[in-house]
């Protein structure tokens, strides 16, 4: 949901709501609001972190957070718990405040947790309502990009629930989806080829990113080859990218498939298609349009995650053709 702030300060805004739904039990989900040592594993947007968390798990009790921006700067959000449901609601004040302390935007926070499936189940859908109030003028550019941010927080979440080993007995699932991404950069088809097969040019932008550490990289960009990208994240979560490409045509097409994996789990299979184009507006640069066809399993319902991931990459691509 998208919000407009052409309210005076200090006037509530139409509600943000925004639900995910996790291949875990409510009880789980429900957990990772109760612990400082849980919050810090996901409450932040993709590549910021949170160094710093007080949680204190009842009515009444703080819920002071602190997210620091790839660039280091740290963004507070103090408040306490106003009610608490176990596994079933949580409603949360908070006041985003500035370096003394000041409060920039109230975030009244309601959040449910409802087992899907039936008895048993185990699948969680959480939903978020949240009510902002601007106290201060640059609250209107926090409450622009709150819808955004919290898709990218809970993104996080879901990787951290997909990390719960599949039980005995769960029912198996598959979600399909596919999506495209397109970019133009200016450089020649030849550069932009050599960046997408090239190790030593692709480790320059395929990457995880702010609190992401390599663990191994392999490439072998023939038909035939293979490539593995490993790395573990600040929160302990060790992803893998395992390819295996199927079509290279110099300057003009790549296509491989690949699994992905968190820890032992495995989470998707994709096939992704690379085309390159020469720009259309006849500079002598290069289209690129990536397709992805996935498959997501056992519960892990990407929920456009993979979309914005790629997107991010492909703009990472950009900027290495720059160097």
């Amino acid at each position: 949901m998208t919000t407009t702030v052409d309210q005076p300060a200090g006037t509530a805004l139409r509600p943000l709501v925004i639900s995910r739904t996790f291949p875990v039990s409510r009880d789980w989900v429900f957990k990772a609001w109760s612990t400082a040592e849980h919050i810090k594993r996901w409450f932040c947007p993709m590549h910021f972190t949170v160094p710093d968390a007080t949680v204190e798990f009842r009515v009444g009790g703080k819920f002071d957070v602190c997210m620091r921006s790839p660039e280091g700067q740290d963004h507070w959000s103090r408040g306490h718990f106003i009610e608490i449901v176990p596994n079933a609601r949580l409603v949360i004040d908070m006041n985003v405040v500035d370096g003394d302390n000041r409060p920039l935007m109230n975030a009244h926070t309601v959040v449910t947790f409802t087992e899907e499936g039936g008895e048993g189940a185990k699948t969680t859908r959480m939903e978020v309502t949240q009510t902002h109030t601007p106290l201060a003028p640059i609250a209107e550019m926090m409450i622009k990009g709150a819808s955004e941010g919290w898709k990218q927080t809970l993104d996080k979440l879901e990787r951290e629930a997909a990390r719960v080993p599949v039980a005995d007995g769960i029912q198996r699932s598959v979600v399909h989806a596919t999506f495209t991404v397109e970019r133009t950069y200016d450089a020649p088809s030849s550069r932009v080829f050599m960046a997408l097969t090239d190790p030593a040019a692709k480790a320059k932008w395929f990457a995880g990113g702010n609190g992401y550490t390599l663990l191994v990289r392999e490439m072998d960009a023939r038909p035939g080859g293979r490539e593995v990208v490993k790395g573990r994240w600040d929160s302990g979560v060790v992803s893998s990218f395992e390819a295996t490409y199927h079509d290279v045509i110099p300057d003009e097409r790549v296509v491989y498939s690949y699994v992905m994996h968190l820890d032992d789990r495995k989470i998707s299979a994709s096939l992704a298609t690379l085309e390159l184009r020469p720009a259309m507006d006849g500079s002598g640069g290069t289209h690129l349009v990536m397709t992805e066809q996935g498959a997501f399993l056992d519960g892990y319902d990407d929920a456009g995650s993979r979309e914005r991931g790629t997107q991010f990459l492909l703009d990472m691509l950009g900027n290495s053709l720059k160097d």
